[in-house]
């Protein structure tokens, strides 16, 4: 299992960007969570095994691709602190 946190840069608040990646991640059973950053971006905190995080690197890319810019990843080791996937404040 690894951990993956994203910063996605671009036009991705006010666009459904969140709950986008919310109904992404539920679909495949993915742990952790989104939230709009005050600078404009959208972090991404997610959880889960190699293959699914590419299905959700994937699903975000093809569903709201259109407004992302740019995106800076980091991938750790998953710490297990999720029991599911939500957006944080």
């Amino acid at each position: 299992m690894k951990r993956l946190h994203i910063y996605y840069s671009g036009r991705v608040q006010g666009v459904g960007f969140r709950y986008a990646v919310r109904e992404a991640a539920q679909e495949l059973r993915v742990v952790g969570w989104v939230r709009n950053l005050p600078d404009g971006r959208v972090e991404l905190v997610a959880e889960g095994s190699d293959e699914v995080l590419d299905q959700l690197i994937w699903k975000v890319q093809q569903t709201m691709g259109r407004f992302i810019q740019q995106t800076q990843t980091e991938q750790s080791v998953a710490t297990g602190e999720f029991s599911e996937f939500g957006i944080a404040r």
